[in-house]
């Protein structure tokens, strides 16, 4: 019986590449989609050093064009169409709601809310036609929780989750079976994402927050590692009954819970002493090890 083909996008990242490595190891056919061949190559030499293989094809998920492309190619090789998909490409776009232009936000919004949508509509056909087929959305804990200096990262997110929902009871009568893994993500983000914006925001309100929010940020990370993402999404490729969602890492399931849980007011005022939006009082500093004022 040959192996079940499964399609990675974003393959060439880090969480990608154990996503890859994970499904690859667990006996899949993994086909993972990369920008450019020289991105394909180093991870086809990765995996191969590991003792597995993968197949690659090139895909820009935010071209409508290169996602027809790509899907028809693997369509060839896979009988019609893959059995499952695991959309992990995407990318945060940190900063203040004001200092994101309109450009960024449609960019943000088509790479991490509307390609999924589209690889969704191009592979279900397949999948309804043989009454069985996963589709597997990689999403974030600021997909469930709203933060200052991400707000258009956690919108793209927050959609994604919505959609996901709706798509996994519109699946379900044709056997196709659709989840969501949430890691932890924010400390993470905020670091790489401030420090690279901060060059391009010399007038913006927020420069002082954008300064300090890194080290805070350090601080309070809730980053899984990308590991445990990879087991998560294995285990909703191989149960039989997967969850409609998976929280990865203890971060996430606290972040989650507490937003859940506490007051909006007492939420926001936790938010704004993580990202130098509001001073936090020195005792209150030393239990959450943010900087003094």
């Amino acid at each position: 019986m040959s192996p079940q083909s499964v399609v990675v996008t974003g393959a060439s990242g880090t969480t990608g590449q154990a996503i890859t490595l994970e499904l690859a190891h667990a006996g899949f056919d993994v086909i993972a989609t990369t920008r450019t061949e020289e991105k394909a190559a180093a991870l086809r030499q990765r995996v191969a050093d590991t003792g597995a293989s993968v197949r690659t094809v090139l895909l820009d998920v935010a071209d409508p064009v290169s996602a027809v492309r790509a899907f028809t190619e693997i369509a060839t090789w896979t009988d019609g169409g893959p059995w499952a998909v695991v959309n992990n490409a995407g990318f945060p776009q940190p900063g203040a709601v004001e200092d994101v232009d309109d450009e960024q936000v449609r960019r943000q919004l088509e790479t991490n809310l509307v390609a999924p949508a589209r690889i969704a509509r191009l592979v279900l056909p397949a999948m309804r036609e043989r009454r069985d087929g996963r589709i597997v959305n990689v999403s974030s804990v600021a997909g469930r929780v709203s933060m200052p200096m991400l707000g258009w990262y956690c919108a793209s997110e927050r959609a994604l989750e919505t959609v996901t929902d709706a798509l996994r009871m519109e699946s379900a009568p044709f056997g196709v079976k659709v989840s969501l893994v949430e890691p932890g993500s924010y400390g993470s983000l905020l670091r790489r994402g401030c420090a690279r914006l901060l060059p391009e925001l010399r007038v913006s309100a927020y420069r002082a927050q954008y300064s300090a929010v890194g080290e805070a940020a350090r601080r309070c990370s809730r980053q899984a590692g990308p590991r445990p993402v990879a087991r998560a999404v294995l285990r909703a490729l191989t149960a039989a009954r997967p969850m409609p969602r998976y929280l990865v890492g203890g971060g996430a399931r606290s972040t989650a819970a507490l937003d859940a849980v506490a007051p909006t007011v007492a939420s926001d005022w936790a938010k704004q002493l993580l990202t130098g939006l509001r001073e936090a009082p020195p005792r209150v500093a030393r239990a959450m090890r943010l900087p003094t004022p």
